[in-house]
């Protein structure tokens, strides 16, 4: 069974920081693509981030050179730490796999980032 969990979360002030973690059981983590996605209120959910079995990253544009996202094999987490957040940041936060054939997701962790 495939379970993925989010933590990290929380309000934070413009310019602030938040490390968001996303433990993930039930796969094989260190040959899994992983991936951060966000979903603000009455928009579409948005990817974030993502990072390769082998360690490539690739980013949304809109948060090149503020967020970095990163694994550890080891513990079969992988993060993703925000630099320089903006209001615009404010979302929901979801972990995002694919297994199966079909997308995993956990249940999201909250940041909010106040002007």
């Amino acid at each position: 069974q495939v379970q993925l969990v989010e933590s990290g979360g929380g309000l934070v002030q413009a310019g602030g920081s938040l490390r968001l973690t996303c433990a993930a059981s039930g796969i094989l983590f260190p040959a899994r693509t992983m991936a951060w996605y966000r979903q603000a209120p009455g928009k579409q959910r948005e990817l974030v981030a993502t990072i390769t079995r082998t360690g490539s990253t690739n980013y949304a544009d809109s948060v090149k050179g503020r967020f970095t996202i990163s694994r550890d094999n080891a513990k079969s987490t992988v993060y993703l730490q925000m630099n320089s957040l903006k209001p615009e940041d404010t979302a929901v936060y979801h972990c995002n796999v694919d297994f199966g054939g079909l997308p995993r997701w956990g249940q999201g962790t909250q940041v909010t980032v106040s002007s």
